[in-house]
């Protein structure tokens, strides 16, 4: 099955069950304290782009592009465990690089966890290396950040 990526509404029913399925392993598997994830009502911001795949006319994954200051910080990524493998994951990221180019944004940068394994991999394959905490997050064990330079 082809994967497309389209931008997406993070309040329809699609979003709200793919970010409510990101919060809920990520609830499992970190402390509140260290948990990032984003409700649907605040990835509704004009600062952020949201995205979603889809595949077969169903909703498989979703990710975020939040224009900071200088650079472009990628929220809320997540790929349904059923749709993993059909490369939506890499979908996405294309589509939240193509668009920080459009917006002329000179790096990308996101947070994650760790024990990650699949996402770590992709964001490496997708060219982005570790970097230290940036914006307001702080040095945690639990937390890995990555970024990657966009080339014009």
């Amino acid at each position: 099955m082809s994967v497309t990526v389209t931008p997406g509404d993070p309040l329809s029913p699609e979003a709200r069950a793919l970010l409510g399925a990101s919060a809920a392993m990520m609830m499992d598997r970190y402390p509140a304290e260290v948990n990032y994830s984003m409700a649907p009502e605040d990835l509704d911001d004009p600062r952020i782009q949201f995205f979603l795949a889809m595949s077969g006319g169903q909703a498989i994954g979703c990710a975020a592009l939040a224009t900071r200051d200088g650079y472009g910080e990628i929220k809320s990524m997540f790929v349904a465990p059923e749709a993993r493998g059909l490369g939506a994951g890499a979908a996405l990221m294309q589509a939240l690089e193509a668009f920080a180019r459009e917006k002329g944004l000179p790096i990308l940068r996101l947070e994650t966890g760790p024990d990650l394994i699949s996402a770590c991999a992709l964001y490496e394959r997708e060219g982005f290396a570790i970097r230290g905490p940036f914006g307001d997050y702080l040095d945690d064990p639990l937390s890995r950040f990555y970024e990657k330079p966009l080339r014009a």
